[in-house]
Parts: C-alpha cells; sequence; structure tokens
C-alpha cells in the first residue's frame, strides 16, 4: 500500500496594538497607551524536509502619562515586555522579559531647558536561565538584579519628540537576593551596589518618510568611583512601517553593554508583522 505523505507547515505572525490616547483639555494630565501582542506557530506533521513545532508570543505595553501645569512638568513612561517560546523537544524558554519606570520632574528654567529630577526603576518579572549548559543554570529574577537610579540634572525638551537630559550627580543602585550575592558588581556576601556617576538620556522620535517613524531611547551612565571610563550604554531602536490602518510591521532592536553584568555586549532583535486597532 502506497504510502501517503501528509504535510501540515503553518506560520501565524499575528500582532494587536491597541493605542490609547486620551487628552482631557480641563485637565494637566496627558495619557497615551499601547498595547502589542506577536503570536508566531509553526506546525509540521510527516515533513520530510524536518522541522520542529514551535509556538512563541510576546505582550508589551508601552504606558505614558505626563502632567504639565504651569513652569512644572511630570514625565512618565512605563515599559513592560513578555515572551515566551515552546519548540518540540525543549519545553517552554523565555524570550523576552522587562519592566522600566521612568519619572522625569521638571521645572522651567528656560524655554527649552528645565530643572529636573530622574527616578529609574528597571528589572525583569520571572526567573531567567542559561540553557548552554546541562542542568539549566538560574542568571536571574525578580528584582535580582534591580536597577533603581535617580538623581538631580538638567533636560532639554523641544516638543514631545526630542529631549537631552543631563544629570551630573546621580546615584545608581543594583540589587540582587542572596542567591547571586557577588555577581552583578555586587561583593561576595553583599546583595547591592552603589555607585555615584554621570548620567545622560536621549529621546528622539523622527519621520522617516510616509507611514515610517523611527523611536530613539539612550542612556549612558559613567561611575566616578570605579572605572569611570567602563560607560554602561543601554540603547532602544524602535522602527514602525505602518502598511495601513490596520496592519504595521515592527522592529525592535536592543543594546546593553554593562561589564557589571556580561563581559560581551547583550544585544536583542524582534521582527514581527501587527494588525493595528486603535480607539
Amino acid at each position: 500500500m502506497k504510502k501517503i505523505i501528509t504535510i501540515c507547515f503553518v506560520l501565524v505572525g499575528f500582532s494587536i496594538n491597541a493605542q490609547e490616547k486620551k487628552v482631557d483639555s480641563t485637565s494637566n494630565w496627558k495619557k497615551a497607551g499601547t498595547f502589542s501582542f506577536l503570536l508566531n506557530q509553526s506546525s509540521f506533521s510527516n515533513w520530510v524536509a524536518g522541522g520542529e513545532n514551535s509556538l512563541a508570543a510576546t505582550i508589551s505595553i508601552n504606558y505614558d502619562f505626563n502632567y504639565k501645569a504651569d513652569e512644572w512638568s511630570w514625565d512618565n513612561k512605563i515599559i513592560t515586555k513578555y515572551g515566551i517560546n515552546n519548540v518540540s523537544g525543549t519545553g517552554t524558554r523565555k524570550t523576552d522579559d522587562l519592566f522600566d519606570f521612568n519619572s522625569l520632574l521638571g521645572k522651567k528654567a528656560t524655554k527649552n531647558w528645565s530643572y529636573s529630577f530622574l527616578l529609574n526603576v528597571r528589572t525583569q518579572f520571572t526567573t531567567g536561565y542559561d540553557y548552554s549548559s546541562t542542568p539549566r543554570n538560574t542568571t536571574s529574577e525578580f528584582f535580582a538584579p534591580g536597577y533603581v537610579t535617580l538623581g538631580p540634572g538638567m533636560v532639554y525638551k523641544k516638543g514631545d519628540n526630542f529631549s537631552i537630559h543631563l544629570s551630573p550627580a546621580t546615584t545608581k543602585a543594583t540589587f540582587v537576593s542572596d542567591q547571586f550575592s557577588g555577581q552583578y558588581g555586587t561583593g561576595l556576601g553583599e546583595t547591592s551596589r552603589y555607585e555615584l556617576g554621570f548620567y545622560t538620556a536621549l529621546y528622539y522620535k523622527v519621520k522617516l518618510m510616509e507611514n515610517v517613524t523611527m523611536e530613539n531611547i539612550f542612556n549612558a551612565y559613567s561611575n566616578y568611583l570605579e572605572e569611570p571610563k567602563n560607560i554602561d550604554i543601554n540603547y532602544q531602536v524602535n522602527l514602525i512601517m505602518q502598511i495601513n490602518k490596520y496592519l504595521s510591521t515592527n522592529l525592535n532592536l536592543h543594546m546593553i553593554v554593562d561589564d557589571n553584568a556580561s563581559t560581551a555586549v547583550q544585544f536583542k532583535q524582534l521582527f514581527g508583522l501587527g494588525v493595528n486597532y486603535i480607539f
């Protein structure tokens, strides 16, 4: 009896973006939010060329809530991301995990310059693993590491799409659990590390062409107290290509340079085709 080969291959790239913009002319608050969901799935049955069944999903939320009254401004941004991937034979693994809260209080000094005070909190939600060895090694968990950066400075802001923040006396605190004592720059037997240094942040959003925008989020930190030439860098690029009212293609690049976390440059890339829903 002739063997019948059934071939089934499904690849779905699906992303839903819901943007919320609330502007009340009677209120000093301005709010805007984006929710994104990306799903990729592939399935094989008797596929002679080979392949592994896989399912991947990523959820991200980007929310801004800003206050402005007279000479005072208070800009807040929350960025959260979480992604998982399940490949046949390897199980479920995390592909993305981020919680980033940035708050900037400003008092106007000149037309574009303001005195400022910055607070930034960055960590992850769940435990991270290194799968290069067997059994897997735990490398991180919620608020281990956790980073808190705060300090006074000056900010130059021209509209909502361009700003530079300079802070010459910024404190950066790194926290870990007992399990990671001695890692991420902490001393052996210690669960925290404190630094004093220079912090700078740049935000720039530009329209490259019709329906194509690029968002740049860059910050750098130099520790006065120890090896100031080793500058910590965190840089994100978001490229959004709007195909039509409901469809867009998104490219996210994320680079981190931090010799206390890794001697190598950390790099992450995410590319997705999305269906947009705006309300």
